[in-house]
């Protein structure tokens, strides 16, 4: 893993789709309940990045009794395609979660912000490729980019600081 130690920002060329899921253990003694939810994301994920035509640009995970994973995608379309393609694997694992899901052991959670430019901005500074950057690229900070105001106004966007500068 590479450290860049410049201090970059994402691109800001168009709308991003970004797309929060996970699943909660609420019952951790039954495995059977919570396993199949639990494996069915990293076959998805692999599917996914294996055709990037599907539009996902990017994720990134973290466990814990709560899980997540960040996705970035090209558009809510390609979101929505892949969810409801038969040959994809999300149907059937979605289908099996809605028999299993009724009892309570596992539960399962998404959020959807379709972002346009002017709706976001990111900094990195000695960091591994990550996030938005990592999926949509990233340029140098510099003059007219140094903080998050200028970043916000670059792409039009409303921004308003009552103390100063936002970094």
């Amino acid at each position: 893993m590479t450290i860049n130690t410049a201090r970059t920002t994402a691109t800001t060329d168009g709308d991003v789709t970004v797309f929060l899921i996970g699943m909660r253990f609420n019952s951790l003694w039954r495995p059977d309940r919570w396993g199949p939810v639990a494996v069915a994301m990293p076959r998805m994920l692999n599917h996914l990045m294996r055709d990037p035509d599907a539009g996902l640009l990017h994720h990134e995970q973290w466990f814990g009794r709560t899980t997540i994973s960040v996705q970035y995608w090209r558009s809510p379309e390609h979101l929505h395609a892949f969810a409801a393609n038969a040959d994809a694997p999300h149907l059937k694992p979605w289908r099996d979660f809605r028999k299993l899901g009724r009892e309570g052991h596992v539960g399962i959670w998404h959020e959807t912000y379709v972002c346009p430019p002017e709706g976001y901005e990111s900094v990195y500074v000695n960091m591994p490729e990550f996030g938005l950057g990592k999926a949509l690229g990233t340029v140098p900070v510099g003059p007219g980019l140094a903080t998050a105001r200028q970043r916000l106004a670059q792409t039009g966007a409303p921004v308003d600081a009552a103390d100063g500068e936002i970094r």
